[in-house]
């Protein structure tokens, strides 16, 4: 699945679908076959990291 490359929509993106349907990142990334590495390498680039506790990217 293409996901947004924009920093801001990826954010709204992942936080709409973690809050509505996954209950985690690795979830998310295994249903929509999205390369976890990958994304946490773009969040880091992005200043961003996935937070666990509260099934949220900020």
């Amino acid at each position: 699945m293409q996901i947004p490359s924009d920093g801001a929509m990826l954010i709204s993106f992942l936080n709409m679908k973690l809050r509505d349907r996954y209950d985690s990142l690795d979830e998310l990334c295994d249903d929509l076959e999205i390369d976890r590495a990958e994304l946490d390498a773009k969040l880091s680039s992005l200043g961003l990291a996935y937070d666990e506790a509260h099934n949220r990217v900020g």
